[in-house]
């Protein structure tokens, strides 16, 4: 499937809001009773470890109790990997599905591509765990907003990170950027000298990885005319060179009227949807073997 950018006002947002999710939800996961939530996980390990590894490379896992076989979102925070912490977004609660919520270390404290290693090796963790909470790793999606969502696509698109761990980056079911850099993010340029406003792609963007085999792809953006410099057009490059690669499987969404930090709640609607879908086809695969 391959979707041509889409365009959808504020007013639509408020219903998708309103009526999508719940939908969702069902179609997910039935008869959930209770969720669960488990804090500060150690994903990396070991003597080599400095005190400001073993401080942020933590994560949450959200899930739903006595549930088999659910989807999981991991899912990597925003703040242009110099802030954030982690946390489970709200809308993805009580949808049938787990969440992991994992913080990265940051810049200046690190420098690319360390924190790319860390959602990497969070990614491992939950390909190597999940089953233990009842989830299926069949079923992971690896999503973030803003620079999460740029080590999202970055650790599904460059197989060396997770190859590191002994795992193909196509085991991921679904990669979601929400407002995410497809070029080389500003902080890597900013780190070599390099102006926020001077673009570039290398080994560090994402859109240097553009391949046909990777696992489905959602965008989202905020709108063109609102988001930081040229977010959507980016994306609409990444999208267009995905498609060009013979990736069979993308979608890009601009959120009209809303900015870049105005992107992320309305868009896991979106997520949402996307999860479902794939969900699906990866339920009727199963079913045809």
């Amino acid at each position: 499937m391959t979707c041509t950018p889409r365009y959808i006002s504020a007013g639509v947002l408020g219903l998708l809001a309103g009526l999508m999710i719940p939908a969702i939800s069902e179609s997910i996961m039935t008869d959930v009773q209770s969720y669960r939530k488990v804090e500060n996980i150690a994903y990396r390990e070991g003597p080599e470890l400095e005190d400001y590894a073993r401080e942020r490379c933590r994560l949450d896992i959200y899930f739903p109790e006595g549930a088999a076989d659910f989807a999981t979102v991991v899912w990597f925070h925003g703040g242009g990997m110099t802030a954030g912490e982690k946390y489970v977004p709200g809308e993805l609660m009580n949808q049938g599905i787990a969440v992991v919520a994992a913080e990265y270390r940051l810049s200046p404290h690190v420098n690319a591509p360390a924190y790319i290693e860390d959602a990497a090796a969070a990614v491992a963790w939950v390909f190597k765990n999940i089953e233990q909470y009842g989830g299926s790793t069949q079923r992971v999606f690896v999503a973030g907003a803003s620079a999460g969502g740029y080590l999202a696509t970055m650790v599904g698109l460059d197989n060396q990170y997770l190859a590191a761990h002994g795992m193909d980056a196509n085991r991921i079911a679904g990669l979601i950027s929400l407002s995410g850099q497809a070029i080389t993010h500003f902080t890597v340029r900013a780190e070599r000298g390099i102006s926020g406003t001077q673009p570039m792609v290398d080994e560090l963007a994402p859109l240097f990885h553009v391949r046909g085999d990777a696992p489905p792809l959602l965008l989202v953006t905020g709108d063109r005319d609102l988001e930081l410099f040229g977010r959507y057009e980016e994306n609409a490059y990444f999208q267009r060179m995905m498609k060009v690669v013979g990736h069979a499987d993308n979608e890009l969404h601009e959120l009209k009227g809303r900015d870049h930090g105005g992107v992320e709640a309305p868009a896991h609607s979106l997520l949402l949807e996307f999860l479902k879908r794939i969900n699906k086809t990866i339920s009727t695969a199963g079913e045809t073997k």
